[in-house]
C-alpha cells in the first residue's frame, strides 16, 4: 500500500490531529502528514506539529478581512479568480441573495484562500484533511485542490450526524434539539456547508442526565477513532462515488485479502 501523504489544517487545539498523528506512528494509518496549517496563530494544533516536527505555517485570514474593510483595491484578487463561476457553483447562499454582499464575500474569501493556497502549494500532498478548521471553503479554493470530481482531496469531521445539523456547533445542536443519539461524521467537502458526500459516521446515546460537556466528551472521543479509519479508506482506495442519484454517494469496497 502507499503511503499516503497529508496535509492538516487546524484553528484550535487540534485534538484530532492528534488523533491521525498517533496512527500515523502506531501504522494503524499509512500516512505522512506533510504540513499543519492554521487561520490562528495561537491554535495549539500547530503547536503539536512543531513538536512532532511537522512544518507549520499561518494564513492570516485575520489580518486579510481587516485590510479588505479598510481599503478594498488594496486586498489583492487571485488572477484566476472567476466571479461568475463561483456564484454559479456556490451552495452557500440562495440565488435571490445581493449581488454585492456576494461579490463582496467571494472576493475577500478568494484573497484568502489565495494566500492559503500559495503556502501549501510548496507541498506535495495527496489529501487535505481539516481538524477543526472553521473556515468554509469557496468554489475557488476547492476546485483549485479538488481537479477531478470523481476523486475528491478535501476531508472534513462534524460533531453530529449530517445531513442533521450542519454548521458550527453540531453538538450542542444535537443537545439542545433533545436528539437521544449523537454523533459525528467524516465527509468529503463540496459548494455547501457540511453537504459533501458522507464516508462514514460513528453514533453514542445521549442518556437522561448528560450534559453538553458530557455529549461532547462521548462525541470527541468517537471523532478519533473516526477520523484515522476514514483516512485509511483513502489510502487504500477504498471509496467509490457514485454521482447517478439526486446525492452523490460514497461506498466502501470490503477490505482485500492477502
Amino acid at each position: 500500500m502507499a503511503q499516503l501523504n497529508i496535509g492538516v489544517l487546524v484553528s484550535g487545539s487540534g485534538s484530532n490531529l492528534q488523533a491521525i498523528m498517533d496512527a500515523c506512528d502506531s501504522g494503524a494509518l499509512p500516512a505522512d502528514i506533510v504540513f499543519v496549517g492554521s487561520d490562528n496563530p495561537d491554535a495549539y494544533g500547530l503547536e503539536r506539529g512543531r513538536k512532532a516536527g511537522i512544518p507549520v505555517f499561518v494564513t492570516d485570514y485575520v489580518g486579510i478581512r481587516k485590510t479588505f474593510s479598510q481599503d478594498p483595491d488594496s486586498v489583492h484578487v487571485p488572477s484566476d479568480f472567476d466571479l461568475d463561476d463561483v456564484l454559479a457553483k456556490q451552495r452557500l447562499f440562495p440565488a435571490d441573495h445581493p449581488r454585492r454582499k456576494l461579490e463582496d464575500y467571494f472576493t475577500l474569501r478568494a484573497a484568502m484562500e489565495k494566500d492559503l493556497l500559495d503556502r501549501i502549494s510548496v507541498y506535495s500532498f495527496d489529501l487535505l484533511v481539516l481538524a477543526g478548521f472553521m473556515r468554509i471553503f469557496s468554489p475557488y479554493f476547492i476546485d483549485r485542490i479538488t481537479t477531478d470530481r470523481t476523486r475528491p482531496r478535501i476531508i472534513n469531521i462534524h460533531p453530529a450526524l449530517l445531513p442533521a445539523f450542519p454548521g458550527t456547533d453540531g453538538y450542542r445542536d444535537t443537545f439542545e434539539n433533545g436528539c437521544k443519539v449523537g454523533g459525528c461524521t467524516v465527509h468529503f467537502v463540496d459548494y455547501g456547508e457540511d453537504s459533501g458526500p458522507i464516508i462514514g459516521q460513528k453514533a453514542f446515546d445521549i442518556i437522561p442526565g448528560d450534559t453538553l460537556d458530557t455529549v461532547k466528551t462521548k462525541g470527541l472521543a468517537l471523532e478519533w477513532q473516526l477520523y484515522p479509519e476514514c483516512i485509511r479508506l483513502v489510502a487504500e482506495n477504498r471509496l467509490v462515488l457514485d454521482s447517478s442519484g439526486r446525492k452523490t454517494v460514497v461506498t466502501v469496497l470490503p477490505e482485500s485479502r492477502p
